[in-house]
């Protein structure tokens, strides 16, 4: 008889069961894994004594490396969830209640970590002092405490209180009932039952990402005055679609509300490149809103971050638990941009109310309205929300107990029906979420259904629309085309001092569209044309590496061979819809040389290809900051066996020939050759001990003063991720 039985979900992810001691461990917990699981038959309904439930996992083995690919690699909320209230584990009477709590197992580090994230995404801000700390005032703070203690329960109760943890090292431990568990080395552990044994490799691979659960065809996305392309129509347990989002189109700009699992593959099948982002709309930092906030954090520039005070705090709170940072990391990453509640905001011309949303953690509602030919137009995003049955039950009439008022009661009935053209609302149900019939009556224009996995009823359908993934509602159209003002945005930032009339030149030049997959270059081949990059994603593919560098909007690609009538150095592919402007290169050759560009090109030209195709630079890194980087560049020669002892904190050294030692105490720990980087820990300013740098041989380096690779949001998200998956496999 098979004790033990291990299934492969995804990459980095795997299934270890026991049946006999009903031990059912999830190796690994990316964003949306709960739907991987429902999809591969491991997590499905059942029935005991009566009582129908899910099957799944009842212990959860974490990754030592909390950010793998650029994603984060432990994301146990909604496994969790599944376990305590859809397995039934938690529920008073259910036949799955037995005492046995869920179970996170991995290092020390990251098991406190993932403990401290869930208590924050149970709860947001968990006393009066956190919310007036973050802008309430007194009486506010009074009652919002009191509905969140009604939420709770009556009690804020730490995450020990609901799971188990246990740490593992190199010996082996005991799970449960005999079953045994040892980590063998980074991401990798041993799982012992009696006679047999499988081992589990966390490690996501090179050049992959987490794999989305569910399949998305490609849109070709138009640029709009002012629209609202439905980007996400489900909830955390939707196996079929993503999390409840939009995206909002103002005067060709791209806004995010919310950011769900799964944002890059999302944002892939629109046609939308990280960098083309303006700015997100945050409502709350519960996880199927909250987890793809890591694919805005890898743009090359600070996204705008828009958010009332109180979701900032209960967002910055949950990011800094989950990665072990200060609170201020967030202001790191994104240019923040603190909305007021309950009035209108005035962004660009776009205008925005947030309105206060009874939910666990502090959530708004957000109401847009733009100015067009026929007066004002609007979009209402309505997530998350309560059931009006649910809040009136909440009334207190004892003000001693944990409630709400009846005037608040009302506030919020009337806040939830005001009418806008468009409006999106969440009707997940359930004790947290919104009901379809409280909008049986609603005056909006037109009404979509959202934050569900249920198809619509005939009853909902009566009053409520549905909208699929990539369809878009136009509220004000454009009557201009949105490329060429991208095009002139893009080339004045490269050429900062040539006149608009000059670079008419380059802009008087057509615009394709390619289909998703297309080769744009060969590699190997000339080509007469470059392309300037307005819309969308590119992948450089080089025949000799293994290494594809996502090229976003903004990028100028094959500038280089096609001035020169040069054979490319790479293949280059669209990965979705792509736009272009699409430039001679004799034409733009004879540009750099008019406006005595040529000297400062043909020194800089070698530093650019060789940083395109690093790692760390190449991917998202417009031209502008290319060129200040290549600028600041010194060039350190290292004869081999030379020792770079305790380089300066205030640098990075990228290896661009020969190969560079990494002496941990005096032992070898690492090596890097040409493309890999090293000091991101000082930079960081993570001990490290005892560390030395030796060349294996002759070696040069290029010293990059550390102010210029910290500004720029994924390159500092790429050194605290190799910081991260060094320090764990250092031991550290």
């Amino acid at each position: 008889m098979i004790k033990m039985r291990k299934i492969n979900i995804i990459p980095g992810v795997s299934w270890v069961e026991i049946p006999g001691i009903d031990l059912y461990i999830l190796c690994g917990c990316p964003a949306d894994v709960v739907k991987h699981l429902m999809r591969r038959g491991l997590s499905i309904s059942s029935e005991k004594n009566g009582v129908t439930f899910e099957t799944g996992p009842n212990a959860i083995l974490l990754s030592d490396i909390p950010i793998q690919n650029g994603a984060f690699a432990n994301l146990a909320e909604f496994p969790v969830l599944q376990m305590l209230y859809r397995q039934g584990m938690i529920l008073p009477g259910h036949p799955n209640n037995t005492g046995i709590k869920p179970l996170l197992m991995g290092s020390e580090t990251q098991v406190r970590r993932q403990m401290e994230y869930i208590f924050r995404g149970n709860y947001g801000l968990v006393s009066a002092e956190e919310m007036i700390a973050a802008g309430a005032t007194p009486e506010e703070a009074e009652w919002m405490m009191s509905l969140k203690l009604r939420f709770a329960f009556g009690r804020i109760l730490p995450s020990e209180s609901l799971l188990d943890g246990l740490f593992v090292g190199e010996q082996e431990i005991e799970i449960r009932k005999s079953a045994m568990i040892a980590r063998t080395g980074a991401n990798h552990y041993r799982i012992r039952y009696r006679d047999e044994t499988v081992t589990v490799d966390l490690n996501l691979p090179h050049n992959q990402v987490y794999a989305s659960p569910y399949p998305l065809g490609y849109t070709y996305l138009r640029r709009e005055y002012f629209a609202v392309v439905h980007s996400g129509q489900g909830d955390g347990w939707d196996t079929d679609n993503p999390s409840m989002s939009s995206i909002l189109l103002h005067q060709g700009n791209i806004f995010l509300i919310d950011v769900g699992p799964n944002l890059v593959a999302s944002l892939t099948a629109l046609g939308v490149s990280i960098s083309e982002v303006h700015g997100i709309f945050h409502t709350h930092a519960h996880d199927d809103h909250f987890a793809g906030i890591t694919t805005l954090i890898r743009a090359g520039h600070r996204i705008k971050y828009y958010a009332t005070p109180l979701v900032l705090s209960s967002v910055s709170k949950k990011l800094s638990a989950l990665l072990g940072v200060e609170e201020s990391f967030m202001g790191e990453f994104f240019d923040i941009q603190p909305l007021t509640c309950g009035i209108w905001n005035e962004i660009d011309g776009l205008e925005v109310k947030p309105i206060f949303s009874p939910h666990p953690v502090e959530t708004s509602l957000f109401l847009f309205r733009s100015r067009g030919p026929d007066g004002y137009r609007s979009y209402a995003h309505w997530a998350d929300l309560v059931s009006l049955e649910v809040l009136e039950k909440m009334i207190r009439e004892d003000p001693a107990q944990p409630g709400v008022t009846r005037n608040l009661f009302e506030t919020v009935r009337a806040n939830y029906l005001i009418p806008a053209d468009l409006k999106k609302i969440d009707i997940g149900g359930g004790m947290i979420h919104g009901r379809a019939q409280d909008y049986r009556g609603d005056r909006s224009g037109k009404v979509v259904f959202a934050h569900t996995s249920e198809k619509l009823s005939p009853r909902q359908k009566e009053f409520g629309s549905s909208a699929t993934f990539g369809t878009m509602d136009v509220l004000i159209a454009a009557m201009q085309e949105y490329p060429w003002k991208f095009a002139h945005t893009y080339l004045h930032s490269y050429f900062q001092e040539i006149s608009s009339h000059r670079l008419a030149v380059l802009l008087n030049n057509p615009v394709r569209t390619f289909n998703p997959g297309t080769i744009i270059i060969h590699q190997g081949e000339t080509h007469p044309d470059l392309f300037l990059l307005l819309t969308g994603i590119v992948e450089q593919i080089q025949e000799e590496s293994d290494l594809i560098v996502t090229l976003s909007a903004g990028s100028i690609v094959g500038d280089i061979s096609a001035m020169h009538n040069l054979s490319a150095m790479a293949t280059f592919r669209t990965s979705c819809f792509v736009q272009c402007l699409c430039i001679p290169g004799d034409l733009y050759l004879d540009f750099i040389i008019q406006n005595n560009l040529y000297a400062e090109f043909e020194h800089l030209q070698d530093f650019w290809t060789f940083l395109r195709t690093t790692w760390i630079f190449g991917e998202s890194v417009n031209q502008v900051n290319l060129t200040r980087i290549a600028k600041s560049i010194e060039r350190i020669a290292c004869k081999d066996g030379e020792l770079l002892h305790n380089p300066e904190s205030n640098a990075l050294y990228l290896v661009q020939e020969g190969i560079m030692e990494r002496l941990q105490e005096g032992q070898i720990s690492e090596q890097y050759e040409p493309g890999d980087f090293f000091n991101e820990d000082h930079i960081l300013k993570i001990p490290t001990g005892d560390v030395a740098f030796r060349a294996r041989q002759a070696t040069m380096l290029c010293r990059i003063p550390a102010e210029l690779v910290t500004n720029i949001p994924i390159v500092r998200w790429k050194l605290l991720e190799v910081a991260e998956r060094r320090r764990s496999t250092s031991g550290v």
